[in-house]
């Protein structure tokens, strides 16, 4: 592990805008000190983001691995179901790259994008995601991000950071803007 001695635990979650932004300000930090960086999204889909584009000129030490469906807010039925495999997906991946951290080829830092949303929307089981956090290599930073961290989360973890919405341009109408919704 490229510099991390002792690796953390950190949980962005809140009502307002800002935890994957936070992640991903960690992320490139950690990256610039040579450590590498994966970021695992449980719930965005398929569109084309800032960030996307700027890991892959960051080249294989930082990588982003869509794995979510997209919104689920509304998703009922079939759809709902595509959300809970992708979850699970993504849930067995970052299982795999957590117990993988520890070996020379691991990563350093591991970010769970939302997986917090995961949990609240059932489509991830909380006992699973304390299970991951406990199994943390000791040199690992694990990132969970997304609204309604569950208090279990919050008690086992290091750092927890509350983003509170005071004022959004969604209220006054509008749309998501390039390089700050996405």
């Amino acid at each position: 592990m490229a510099g991390a001695t002792n690796g953390l635990t950190l949980v962005f979650t809140g009502d307002g805008k800002g935890k994957t932004t936070a992640a991903l300000g960690l992320a490139l930090r950690a990256w610039g000190q040579g450590m590498k960086v994966l970021m695992i999204q449980f719930i965005k889909g398929g569109w084309s983001c800032g960030e996307l584009k700027a890991a892959a000129q960051l080249g294989p030490g930082f990588a982003i691995r869509r794995l979510g469906e997209g919104f689920i807010k509304d998703a009922a039925g079939e759809g709902l179901e595509a959300h809970l495999a992708a979850a699970q997906k993504a849930l067995a991946e970052a299982r795999r790259d957590v117990a993988e951290a520890g070996c020379e080829t691991g990563y350093d830092m591991i970010i769970l994008d939302e997986i917090n949303y995961a949990v609240h929307y059932d489509l991830v089981a909380l006992a699973d995601v304390l299970e991951l956090i406990r199994a943390k290599p000791p040199g690992l930073h694990l990132v969970l991000t997304g609204r309604h961290a569950a208090p279990e989360v919050v008690e086992l973890a290091d750092l927890v950071t509350e983003m509170k919405e005071i004022k959004h341009p969604y209220a006054s109408g509008a749309k998501a803007q390039p390089g700050i919704e996405y």
